[in-house]
């Protein structure tokens, strides 16, 4: 990393006590008007006060001791690089308590920072402006000279002067509101006092809102605001925040502080929310929810949000970190706990799995590079608070609280809590405090366990290996530091306090032997395990490593994946950590492949996503190559089985995770070029486009994700005209994220400039040029130049803030070229941007990983059969109770899609050729709809399929499509189909007859032939 800047945080010897505070914003200038009257305490007599100051002009200042005569400051001295300002008073002011007066102004800017200026559009169409806050993490200053670090806390008397048909809010409730003496337009809004609170925590919303208000069951008044004529669609996030309240004042057994809770849309809002004390501020897509045009995964979203930002209310606000250092504590809570709550409110989202996939993966993929952080970082100077709002603080943080939790238990883990939070209440708290409760509630030994996993970076691999002894299964742990560019090579490897969890087949849901491996490699033994059954490291994806199996192990849990009992997140965790490996080098691509056609019968959403997201990777890494097509090939051979079995429309009865997996496979399918979802995709884009039938809110990123991909300068025009006429910011954000897909040269320049123009908001842009980035290898080239050339213009529009971080990390990281990471390089040593040098550093890391990742298994990618080259179909009716059967004999992979017309059949696969098995490879059962089964290469030969009619039905029709990978079958023959009427042995085909009829005339012939020899 670079040098540190110089820093130091501000002098104790004059600290607040209570902020007396007045702004007077002007909607029209920009700018804004402010009085402070701070009671402070002088601790130590000085005659300058050192305070945080930023884009602020203080045009008088003075100190009135407590009792005694004003002092006027005689100069005001600002630093700006430190962003202080040092008020000088010719005499001493001594200690004790006094009123410290300043008069300043300011700018209403337009960077989503300090005090700033919100555009939105009203229903007539005009366009108007809200002043709105964002003070996380220090900006707190740019609104008004203060003590802007996280330990002084004061409590807060605001007043704002404001036009007077405008909404007015901060953190409290408002206690007076009269009109203002110098002018009729305008009214004094006064504020209830604060509790103590830190300045980052302080929020004030002024614009034109409607809102919908509830109680929940605990008494609290909650609000949630929205732009006028749009209240409905603050009622889903009502409902969210309604049952969350009461569920946080059990869990941690310390109810909510503060009389009122508002939730706000703002229309220009860099972050997705922000947990100010009292007045939570949100982006409209992270709040707003329209019953009839809002997706599934907006509402899970709006969910998990509202539920983060609640969280926070105890711990951040009621107990605040110590320093900045301590951040992880806020944000890493906070992020496990929302899926606590959401898992609460709404259990069919079967959050905790996706948990795995969205925050433990993503910090696992972070953590593996040399460039990482460890969770808790000493941080010092202002520009580098930024860089660590990442995975790191967040997804890692909640990981390892989530082991934490497993490891202590609940109750243990609740007891805990409370106790922190009442001890720590209205004050501030580090790592080491949370863990001091912890060990109490416990017993066990928190911080020697968690101090591994937050002061230094990376996690362990853990190796295993088996041997069986009797009924006991003995297992060999080894751990060693994982690396994204492959083993650890250094000898002094760093090791980890690991709680490490072991089940077993038996019952794959609940650890069989609990151990705790605090020393480079240790052997267990796991009594009462059969031979035939397998062992499985981790259960539940809970503790934050890789795994890597021996081969028998690995062998072993591969029918688990097949046949669904391994859990879910299990068989996601198996399938992340080898494709994870695989990147490292430590195992070849090819096997993930073969390890990833093992889920074509996968039903479960999540385990879905993680190989799509993972795929992607692999897509994006391939198309550096001339093969590229083949990988979108095996994307659709992998995908239709399942976008076959979930159809285009939703059926009775179905989920919400039913919606999000038809809109992912869809999605994955129309842009891996799937001719039947392309069409199809394109009947209902022009249908929905001519007003015949309306997109349901699920199809529609699938739907323009398909189309733009295969679109022209037609589609594109028709997909701004839509951004353009959608009035609800979640259906343009749709629009934007997918735009990037359009192939053409000169039309992903066009969509470039439009990430720029006035139609995008600027939170947004970044959004859309990663979109750009990330949907080809033109694209990609074509985004870093358009970031180069117009970096000045970015740069500025976002002020260092971590957007800048997020838009460097989207254009460049997918490069694979090892030339390109010196250019990344070279650029940002000449175009410095001191909040993002860690993420500069990490995209040079996978550039370069990216690189040898190719180099390595380009070749081995390239000649893996992924298409199989042949297929044949066969179609059949079958009575009740009576079987089919189909017997295969082809060399390599087979693939058997199977659609029932009518009725209802079973299909399953066995060794045994002419009557398979019924109990051998049995799938779930398929109602006119379809199933599929691959049978592996390395499957016995020849193959039985058998299909089963249910006694329920008189008759049922199917249709099965075979697909393999060799163009001749070894033996003709033995691929013939047999059908079996009313239970009687079954009919051979005709083809089968007829070679039979053949061998039995040549038999006969030569047996009349010796007949006659002997005879004569």
């Amino acid at each position: 990393m670079p040098e540190r800047r110089p820093f130091v945080r501000l002098p104790a010897d004059v600290y607040p006590v209570n902020y007396g505070l007045c702004l007077k914003p002007d909607l029209i200038d920009f700018t804004f008007e402010g009085k402070l009257e701070a009671l402070v305490e002088v601790t130590q007599a000085t005659n300058q006060i050192v305070m945080n100051c930023a884009d602020i002009d203080i045009i008088t200042a003075s100190f009135v001791p407590e009792g005694g005569e004003e002092i006027n400051a005689t100069g005001f001295n600002y630093q700006n690089e430190d962003e202080k300002v040092t008020l000088s008073f010719p005499s001493t002011l001594q200690t004790g308590s006094g009123t410290l007066k300043i008069d300043f102004v300011g700018e209403l800017n337009d960077k989503m920072k300090g005090f700033y200026r919100s555009k939105y559009t009203t229903a007539a169409g005009d366009i108007r402006y809200a002043a709105v806050t964002q003070f996380e993490a220090t900006d707190a200053r740019r609104a008004f000279p203060c003590w802007d670090e996280p330990a002084i806390k004061a409590t807060f008397d605001i007043t704002l002067i404001v036009p007077k048909e405008r909404v007015a809010l901060s953190n409290m409730n408002v206690i007076e509101r009269k009109p203002c003496p110098e002018d009729e337009n305008l009214v004094e809004v006064k504020f209830a006092t604060s509790p103590v609170m830190s300045t980052y925590l302080v929020a004030f919303v002024i614009g034109e809102y409607d809102f919908v208000e509830s109680q929940s069951t605990d008494g609290v008044t909650v609000r949630v605001y929205t732009p006028v004529g749009k209240a409905e669609q603050g009622k889903f996030a009502l409902e969210v925040a309604t049952k969350t309240l009461p569920f946080y004042k059990d869990y941690f057994s310390v109810p909510y502080p503060l009389p009122k809770i508002d939730l706000i849309a703002i229309a220009d809002f860099a972050a997705g929310a922000m947990e100010n004390w009292g007045l939570v501020t949100y982006r409209e897509t992270a709040l707003l929810i329209d019953p009839k045009n809002s997706c599934s995964s907006s509402r899970q979203w709006v969910a998990l949000v509202v539920g983060h930002e609640l969280a926070h209310q105890w711990f951040g606000n009621l107990v605040t970190m110590e320093w900045w250092t301590h951040l992880w504590l806020n944000e890493g809570f906070a992020s496990w706990i929302e899926y606590l709550c959401v898992d609460h409110c709404f259990p069919e989202y079967d959050i905790w799995t996706q948990f795995v996939s969205a925050d433990y993966t993503r910090a696992l993929d972070l953590d593996a590079l040399d460039s990482s952080h460890p969770i808790e970082v000493n941080v010092g100077h202002p520009s580098e608070v930024d860089e660590i709002f990442d995975a790191i603080s967040y997804s890692k943080g909640a990981s390892v609280i989530r082991m934490l939790h497993n490891y202590i238990g609940d109750e243990d883990f609740r007891k805990g809590m409370n106790a922190y939070l009442l001890k720590f209440q209205h004050k501030n708290a580090s790592t080491e405090d949370l863990w001091d409760c912890l060990e109490q509630a416990s017993g066990k030994p928190i911080a020697a366990v968690m101090s591994s996993w937050t002061k230094q970076m990376g996690f362990p691999i853990i190796v295993v290996d088996q041997e069986q002894q009797g009924n006991d299964r003995i297992l060999k742990l080894s751990q060693k530091k994982f690396c994204a560019s492959g083993p650890h090579s250094g000898e002094d490897s760093p090791s980890w306090m690991v709680p490490v969890s072991i089940c077993t087949s038996e019952d794959p849901t609940c650890s069989k032997l609990k151990v705790l491996l605090d020393r480079p490699e240790t052997t267990v033994t796991v009594s009462g395990v059969a031979p035939d059954q397998w062992v499985k490291i981790n259960p539940g994806t809970v503790g934050f490593y890789r795994i890597q199996y021996s081969s028998s192990m690995l062998e072993s849990l591969l029918p688990g994946v097949r046949d669904l009992s391994l859990q879910p997140v299990d068989r996601l965790g198996l399938q992340n950590d080898l494709f994870s490996l695989s990147r490292a080098g430590m195992i070849s691509t090819v096997e993930v492949l073969k390890l990833m056609e093992a889920f074509v019968n996968e039903p479960n959403y999540t385990v879905w996503s993680d190989l799509s997201c993972n795929l992607g990777v692999l897509s994006s890494l391939l198309s550096h190559t001339d093969f590229h097509e083949d990988i979108q090939e095996f994307i659709r051979e992998l995908f239709t089985p399942v976008g076959l079995e979930l159809g285009w429309d939703s059926r009775p009865g179905e989920g919400h995770l039913d919606a999000l997996l038809r809109s992912l496979v869809l999605g994955k399918l129309g842009k891996a070029g799937h001719k039947p979802t392309l069409e199809e995709a394109r009947r209902r884009f022009k249908d929905h486009v001519d007003g015949k039938q309306v997109l349901p809110a699920d199809l529609r990123s699938p739907v323009y994700l398909t189309v733009l991909k295969h679109g022209d300068s037609a589609t594109l025009d028709t997909m701004l005209k839509l951004h353009k006429l959608a009035d609800m910011q979640e259906e343009r954000n749709r629009i934007e994220r997918v735009l990037g897909a359009i192939s053409a040269p000169d039309l992903i320049q066009k969509v470039l400039l439009f990430a720029l123009s006035e139609e995008v908001r600027p939170q947004d842009t970044v959004s859309v040029i990663g979109g750009v980035a990330g949907s080809s290898k033109q694209g990609r080239k074509a985004a870093w130049k358009f970031v180069k050339d117009n970096w000045e213009e970015l740069y500025n529009r976002y002020q260092g803030g971590f957007l800048i971080s997020r838009l460097i990390k989207l254009t460049v990281d997918s490069f694979a070229i090892d030339k390109m990471a010196a250019e990344v390089k070279s650029f940002f040593e000449s175009h410095p941007a001191p909040s993002a040098e860690r993420t500069v550093q990490q995209c040079c890391e996978n550039i370069l990983l990216n690189a040898a990742w190719l180099k390595r298994d380009a070749n081995d990618i390239q000649h893996y059969q992924v298409r199989p080259v042949g297929s044949s179909s066969e179609h059949g009716h079958i009575g009740a109770g009576n079987y089919s059967y189909l017997r295969l004999n082809h060399d390599g992979r087979i693939i058997l899609h199977m659609r029932s017309l009518k009725g209802d059949a079973d299909l399953y696969v066995s060794d045994r050729t002419l009557q398979p098995s019924f109990d051998t490879y049995k799938l779930q059962s398929v109602t006119c709809g379809r199933d599929v089964v691959v049978v592996p290469g390395d499957f016995v030969r020849p193959v039985g399929i058998g299909i089963y009619g249910h006694p329920s039905h008189r008759e049922s029709e199917f249709e099965m499509r075979v697909f393999y990978d060799q163009t001749v079958p070894q033996n003709p023959f033995d691929s013939g189909l047999y059908a079996s009427k009313d239970g009687r042995e079954p009919k051979q085909s005709a083809q089968a007859e007829e070679k039979e009829a053949s061998i039995f005339w040549t038999i006969l012939i030569g047996l009349l032939k010796i007949v006659l020899e002997i005879l004569f």
